[in-house]
């Protein structure tokens, strides 16, 4: 089984393209709908995806200190496919139990993505596979 890996300049051309076909109105696929409902809740990216040249050119290292935009949204459509699929289980209840508390899906989704975060890293770290337990045990204690 193969698993999607797009390259880091496929990713950036995504949200680059599908942010300029939401902004001229044109037809967009359902993936592409999805990440521009997160791309416009982040005014701060517009401009950036405006320009795709420049998208593509630009580094984002921990040193420099700022989010990288493209990991970000990629991180909100990870996360919206897992609370749709409801994996790993029970992530769909506790993104709806954070809304709840958080009043804000978005922010639920920060909290969430923080968890995400964490196991990635330390599997990049460890050089394995993400920690699905450590996740889901993640995922718990935001209750």
């Amino acid at each position: 089984m193969a698993l999607f890996n797009p390259s880091r300049e496929e990713v950036r051309r995504f949200f680059c393209e599908t942010w300029q076909k939401q902004t001229q109105s044109q037809i967009l696929t359902p993936l592409e709908t999805l990440a521009t409902q997160w791309i416009a809740q982040h005014p701060e990216y517009h401009s950036l995806l405006s320009n795709t040249e420049a998208a593509l050119q630009k580094d984002y290292t921990p040193e420099g200190g700022v989010t990288n935009p493209f990991l970000h949204l990629s991180m909100h459509l990870s996360i919206s496919e897992q609370i749709s699929i409801d994996q790993p289980p029970g992530i769909r209840d506790i993104q709806q139990r954070l809304v709840q508390k958080l009043g804000s899906e978005h922010e639920a989704q920060h909290q969430i993505m923080e968890c995400l975060g964490q196991v990635m890293w330390e599997a990049q770290r460890l050089g394995g596979n993400p920690d699905a337990q450590a996740y889901s045990l993640a995922l718990q204690r935001l209750l």
